[in-house]
């Protein structure tokens, strides 16, 4: 067990009709209504992380400076939040200085082919 893993005490307000559906829940599989919450909190989570609408407002605001690195890692895991930072370092590079080809270039280096399919009959 790791560090943030050890059990910190939560306190919140409920519905009183939730609660009483969660003791049921809780007694129909003979746990503790503890391990309930924590089980549907963590399954929440992982769901709403996988969800692309979700990657989509963390990168936003990670590439709006609203969130810092670690809480991004936090929200979407270490692999995707890399991908992240390449991606927002990308995005903070100036471009290359590379002007156009001049116009008697030809940028293909060769003759271009031409392709025909079936939806073209």
């Amino acid at each position: 067990m790791s560090a943030s893993d050890d059990p910190r005490r939560v306190h919140f307000q409920s519905p009183e009709y939730l609660v009483e559906r969660l003791d049921a829940i809780a007694d129909l599989f003979d746990k503790d209504r503890t391990d309930v919450l924590v089980e549907a909190i963590r399954e929440y989570i992982e769901d709403t992380a996988d969800s692309e609408t979700f990657q989509e407002l963390v990168a936003a605001k990670y590439y709006d400076d609203q969130l810092d690195f670690e809480t991004v890692k936090q929200l979407v895991g270490a692999e995707t939040a890399q991908r992240l930072r390449l991606l927002k370092s990308d995005l903070e590079d100036e471009p290359l200085d590379i002007g156009a080809p001049d116009d008697d270039v030809d940028i293909y280096g060769g003759d271009a082919t031409t392709v025909t399919t079936d939806v073209d009959e």
